[in-house]
């Protein structure tokens, strides 16, 4: 989340910004291979999962929506649409936790509503 976080500030989602962030702040080797999964899958995915936040946030244009939030969201999305080896619940109960630390007051509730419509609609699909 830092690292989107970090690259949507600086409105610079490259290759290169992601090298940058891992130099400055990815301390653990063995964590490196998922972080990497996560961030260039989430920067590829980028316009289907923004799409369906936005499809599932009243009235809420991705843009309104803090960067905080916004950026929980894509990854729990991106976890719920390409990892199917996590469980949908428990990528929701972790952005719902990460929300509650780093985000607002309203942050839990606001992505537990968001993610909790689109995990219902992927449910229906299969």
């Amino acid at each position: 989340m830092q690292a989107l976080f970090y690259m949507d500030m600086g409105q610079n989602d490259s290759k290169e910004a992601v090298q940058l962030f891992c130099e400055n702040f990815v301390t653990s080797k063995r964590n490196l291979p998922f972080f990497l999964e996560l961030t260039n899958g989430v920067i590829e995915a980028m316009p289907e999962i923004d799409s369906a936040i936005e499809r599932f946030s009243s009235n809420w244009k991705i843009s309104r929506m803090s960067i905080v939030d916004r950026n929980i969201m894509r990854l729990a999305v991106y976890e719920m649409l390409f990892r199917k080896d996590i469980p949908s619940k428990v990528s929701i109960n972790e952005a719902i936790d990460i929300g509650k630390k780093f985000g607002t007051k309203e942050s839990g509730a606001f992505i537990n509503g968001i993610l909790d419509s689109i995990r219902i609609a992927l449910e229906e699909k299969k």
